[in-house]
């Protein structure tokens, strides 16, 4: 492996602490252990960048999960060397419960297929975990024969050593290796940490993968991520740390989840950082009081045990997959249905939520290209790290620098207070660290379009009681900003949901249409300054009209507002598919255009624009920033621009809801080349003085 700019930066600053995740694949394929377990060896004896001592703690790795692992098939063989030396140590998951017929405590290791284990009160009292789920441990298994002589069980727990990091210094020595990467680096080498590789990801990949990560450093938290299979949703609370705790399948009941009345024994939220409830359609809950118990929790962190109340700080994580794309679930209903029938529907339930994932902007992982080579921090550091910031907020960064619209409720903006504070404290685990505004912002922006997700579902169920979803913030100082989801599901809204129409029918590629009649009036060409004053009508008495225009290569006094204007006056939704929005001018382009919708909008009025594009394999990169920024800047003119890529557009049309649908036969990309980085030509700032490719135009009445 050829170290890098950031492995350069972590080798000098977090020495010690490092693991090439390469080779923890190497072993995860080898042996039946989470890469936790794996890495936790790795850091104990290859922890370096060193190639010699790294091949000399490979072997000793390889010893101890070849002594320790139970593969299948190998049962009887490490029950025999319990039997023969008295004791044997493994690496296994181990649980625990009370045998309250014969008033003892009696464990399970799965690995052996070995129940009712003897253990010791003393041990289960010092790791109550193993009654709440278990977790992977080095066990010392020993072996009586004088029990088995009394026909009673010869194999007992002597001794546990659980799986984690066992130093309380570790988050000063995160703190002070921030200080040597700048913002981008740092969110690149979180990624390399939980195992993904940064170079292969856009900003939004990136984005999610963090927002997975926010659950691990913040209490009570509730998260959901739907998309599609493949995407590796469960695998940072099931591999990478040992305080979280996956639950698959089967059934969530009261007592494991909080408390069993009988005996008071409490459940998961009160043990683990995270319980992620994974492939969540195929999990039930105790009836409508379990779902309820759920609610309860998940809005206080408390829950009731007859009069006491108790209080608990684990987080809820629900992932699960589509069976169809995001756009066809949305034509079946909306984007939570996945969840079981019990909180499907529930608007109530939906309110706990305060993060949706969009797990359909997460590439579905392939080793050679999504996994990483390169270091990254040794799990059970990270995931000790992760979980000494759970304590304390970051909200307090947001006073006095920052504000939230009108549209957000109580719960809206509490939902983003806490995002916000476990996204800074992902990229700033340092609480005396100052916050720039650029990387507060990018908090801000990322909670917001989290919640707006959740918001934009309940809408869907309940239009009139969830009808303000106009997410938008203000920097003291600064003019109100706007957020939007990329699947834009808010303002495509029906009246009420039994009324919707497919959401994505709209992007359907259409047929060229002539239509035999004449082209419409040109508007003032004076009018393509850009501005967002209203121009007011310029054709004729009977407004715009269908038919066929023919512009000639080299032709001038071409603009946009000439020729889309009078088709998008007033417009509220725009459709743009074009499948080459991707280099520089081309954005520029669709800037252009945008430009025209705001000087041809009802003064004061939102548009929603969805431009569909093809992704560009070459730099997808620039080509999303291209995106990103104009979203970001139209946004704060009232504009909801949004954005999709898809395979196989050919066609390129511009479809609004004043009735027009327009057939374009080069898309927006109609100008010949032109120096568009000298500010002082005429034709750099308007469109009329600029010479047109060739190009057909029809106007179809629809």
């Amino acid at each position: 492996m050829q170290m890098d700019h950031l492995d350069e930066i972590a080798a000098k600053v977090l020495g010690g602490y490092l693991v090439r995740k390469d080779l923890v694949r190497r072993f995860s394929k080898q042996f039946p252990v989470p890469t936790y377990v794996v890495e936790f060896l790795l850091g104990r004896y290859c922890a370096s960048t060193d190639e010699e001592e790294i091949k000399e703690g490979l072997e000793l790795v390889q010893k101890n999960l070849a002594d320790k692992a139970v593969s299948g098939g190998n049962e009887e063989l490490f029950k025999s060397r319990a039997r023969e030396n008295g004791t044997v140590k493994i690496i296994d998951i181990i649980t625990a419960r009370l045998d309250a017929a014969n008033d003892t405590y009696v464990a399970t290791l799965p690995s052996l297929q070995l129940d009712r284990i003897r253990i010791s009160s003393d041990l289960v009292r010092e790791h109550e975990r193993m009654l709440t789920g278990g977790f992977y441990a080095e066990v010392t298994l020993a072996y009586d024969p004088a029990m088995s002589q009394e026909h009673k069980n010869p194999f007992g727990i002597d001794a546990i050593r659980e799986i984690q990091l066992s130093q309380c210094d570790v988050l000063e020595t995160l703190c002070n290796a921030r200080k040597a990467f700048t913002t981008e680096e740092w969110k690149d080498f979180l990624l390399r940490c939980a195992g993904y590789e940064p170079t292969a990801l856009t900003t939004r990949q990136k984005d999610a993968l963090l927002l997975r990560m926010v659950p691990l450093v913040e209490r009570n938290y509730n998260l959901v991520e739907l998309g599609p299979r493949g995407t590796g949703k469960s695998h940072l609370y099931q591999q990478i740390s040992p305080y979280a705790h996956l639950v698959s399948g089967g059934k969530a009941s009261i007592a494991k989840m909080f408390v069993n009345n009988s005996n008071g024994q409490r459940g998961l939220v009160c043990h683990y950082d995270t319980i992620c409830f994974d492939e969540v359609s195929g999990i039930s809950f105790d009836k409508k009081e379990g779902v309820n118990i759920m609610k309860g929790y998940m809005e206080a962190g408390e829950f009731s045990r007859g009069k006491e109340s108790i209080r608990a700080d684990g987080c809820i994580v629900m992932v699960g997959n589509f069976d169809v794309d995001m756009e066809h679930q949305q034509k079946l209903g909306h984007l939570l249905a996945p969840l079981p029938p019990e909180m499907r529907d529930d608007t109530a339930f939906m309110d706990r939520i305060h993060s949706y994932v969009p797990g359909w902007d997460v590439p579905k992982f392939d080793p050679k290209v999504n996994l990483t080579n390169h270091f990254g921090l040794v799990s059970d550091y990270i995931s000790e790290c992760w979980h000494q910031l759970r304590m304390g907020s970051r909200v307090s960064e947001m006073q006095g620098r920052v504000s939230f619209g009108s549209a957000l409720s109580g719960r809206d903006s509490g939902a983003v207070n806490k995002t916000v504070s476990g996204l800074l404290k992902l990229i700033s685990p340092d609480p005396e660290a100052e916050v720039s505004d650029a990387d507060l912002e990018w908090a801000v922006r990322l909670a917001m379009e989290s919640r707006l997700r959740v918001k934009e579902q309940q809408k869907y169920i309940g239009p009139e009681e969830f009808r303000r979803t106009d997410f938008s913030y203000i920097f003291e100082g600064a003019e109100e900003r706007f957020v939007a989801t990329p699947e834009g599901r808010s303002s495509n809204l029906p009246a009420t949901a039994a009324q919707a129409a497919p959401v994505a029918e709209v992007a359907k590629p259409v047929p060229t249409v002539v239509a035999p009649a004449p082209a419409p009036q040109e508007a003032n060409t004076a009018a393509s300054v850009a501005n967002d004053e209203t121009v007011e009508a310029a054709v004729a008495d009977d407004g715009p009209q269908p038919g066929m225009k023919s512009i000639l290569e080299g032709e001038s006094g071409i603009d946009y507002d000439s020729l889309f204007g009078e088709y998008i006056r007033g417009a509220t939704k725009i459709l743009i598919v074009d499948p080459y929005i991707r280099t520089f001018h081309q954005a520029r382009n669709l800037m252009e255009f945008l430009e025209t919708v705001l000087r041809f909008r009802e003064k004061g009025v939102a548009v929603r624009v969805q431009l569909q594009t093809s992704a560009d394999d070459m730099s997808p990169q620039s080509q999303e920033g291209y995106l990103t920024q104009i979203q970001q800047s139209v946004a704060e003119a009232g504009i909801n621009f949004t954005y999709a890529f898809a395979d196989n557009l050919h066609d390129r049309i511009i479809e609004a809801d004043t009735g027009w649908k327009i057939v374009l036969g080069r898309g927006l990309d109609i100008f010949q080349y032109h120096d568009a980085k000298n500010a002082f030509l005429l034709s750099t700032r308007l469109q009329s003085h600029r010479t047109c490719k060739a190009f057909s135009i029809t106007y179809v009445k629809v």
